[in-house]
């Protein structure tokens, strides 16, 4: 595996401005495994210039000619989907089989979507006795995180490139390895110099000039509510739109007369996958009382499954947090059924697949993203009470219903306040928007919707 000790901008690797380096660490035995520079102001500077000279040619060609050139991005990963494994398996901590599913295989989906849009898009429209036309908003400033590390990458690259824009990039610093694999498919492809640049670097240097820069026209952000919400406080400062997709705090709606073991079961693979790295991740187990007790053994019984099944989190400051809030659980009298924060090796930074039972709606692991391998299970009362309690945190972004019908199931999910809602364990759809209601975040990325946010309006009059 190889490292670039350069930047990606304007079509070629060219040295950093400084000296600094961060260190890529492999989370499963805790050692450096490669270095990659540490971006400044002038590396961010000089890769916006470079996206700012491409944004002419590069919004004026025809979007079947841009789709095309997605195409072609999308066939380059596609051929390169092992060594995108292999890279994420060693950043990451994912375990290769899930890295292969996952988070090799979505991105060239995403990107194959894109493709498709981006020749198909309406991109004017005639409305009474005006066109509108769907131009691109310009130089888009992208910072990303470390949790899906190339699919978030995609998701944003993917859709500004179809409407036209060019982009600059600021991965996350524990993930940039795959960063790099992914710049080195943009230029196989043969995209316009300029139209994607990477900086790796720090959030507080290389991601806080990245979205400061005057020069940048819209900033995407995923990661958490507090960096996001400074993200928007300094974007309207200089009225400029943003895209975030933050933190989560889903709930798993089990109704009475649903399929109990397989909701059950359904919802911890889907808390455990990723090692609960996870923004939608269904955290939060709801239950009518009736079944709660039944719930809670099925759940048991299925989190001991994930014993070494699971990788780490990203590092040890993740893994500490995510034990914190275990400790956390316990000490507000919530009742530990499986795992508990105990680390299950004596390396790597590893939390063991956690169940907590007897927990309530006002709990600090009932409210708060813990983004790791952590379930709860809350018992309800009625309907009533199960959208109460779904709806009572500060998060929307997703969720699932389970019922023994789908109209019951869909006529709950209508009173969730969240983005994204799964019926009786419906499938990821590459094409439907994702995105958050309340402190979950503005705007929404995938399919049509996500093309969308990277465009600006013009309406011509006659």
């Amino acid at each position: 595996m190889k490292a670039h000790d350069a930047m990606y901008i304007g079509g070629e690797w060219r040295a950093a401005a400084g000296q600094d380096v961060i260190d890529v660490v492999n989370p499963v035995d805790e050692q450096p495994i490669a270095t990659v520079p540490a971006g400044t102001v002038e590396d961010v500077d000089a890769a916006v210039r470079a996206a700012r000279a491409a944004l002419p040619g590069w919004s004026a060609t025809p979007p079947a000619e841009r789709g095309a050139k997605l195409g072609a991005l999308r066939d380059v990963l596609a051929a390169r989907k092992d060594e995108i494994a292999e890279t994420v398996t060693a950043e990451l901590g994912s375990p290769l089989g899930f890295s292969q599913a996952v988070h090799a295989s979505v991105p060239i989906a995403v990107a194959g979507s894109y493709a498709e849009l981006a020749a198909g898009y309406a991109f004017e429209e005639r409305i009474g006795n005006s066109t509108v036309l769907l131009e691109p908003v310009g130089v888009v400033g992208a910072v990303t995180p470390w949790n899906y590390p190339l699919h978030q990458i995609v998701a944003k690259a993917a859709p500004a490139l179809a409407a036209g824009c060019t982009m600059v990039l600021k991965p996350a610093e524990d993930t940039p390895l795959v960063a790099q694999l992914f710049a080195e498919a943009v230029h196989e492809a043969g995209l316009p110099a300029g139209v994607f640049n990477l900086v790796t670097g720090r959030g507080p240097e290389a991601g806080q000039a990245l979205v400061t820069h005057e020069d940048v026209d819209l900033v995407s952000f995923t990661g958490s509510t507090a960096v996001g919400r400074q993200i928007g406080a300094s974007a309207g400062a200089a009225v400029k739109p943003v895209a975030l997709e933050l933190g989560g705090k889903s709930a798993n709606v089990i109704l009475p007369g649903a399929d109990l073991a397989k909701a059950v079961n359904v919802g911890v693979s889907n808390v455990m996958a990723n090692s609960g790295q996870t923004c939608s991740a269904w955290t939060r187990m709801l239950v009518h009382r009736d079944s709660y007790d039944e719930a809670v053994s099925l759940a048991t019984t299925a989190a001991a499954k994930y014993g070494d099944r699971i990788g780490p989190l990203v590092n040890a400051k993740q893994r500490d947090r995510v034990r914190g809030y275990i400790e956390k659980g316990v000490a507000e009298g919530a009742r530990i059924v499986a795992g508990g924060a105990e680390p299950p090796h004596e390396q790597g930074y590893f939390v063991s697949p956690t169940v907590f039972a007897d927990v309530t709606a006002e709990m600090t692991i009932a409210q708060e993203e813990i983004f790791g391998p952590v379930l709860s299970l809350i018992a309800y009362e009625d309907e009533d009470d199960a959208v109460r309690i779904a709806n009572g945190t500060v998060y929307g972004l997703a969720g699932a219903v389970w019922a023994a019908d789908e109209d019951t199931a869909v006529a709950f999910a209508r009173r969730l306040e969240t983005g994204q809602v799964d019926i009786n364990g419906g499938r990821f759809n590459p094409l439907a928007p994702f995105g958050g209601y309340k402190q979950s975040g503005v705007g929404r990325e995938l399919g049509p919707h996500g093309l969308g946010e990277y465009l600006q309006t013009k309406s011509l009059q006659f």
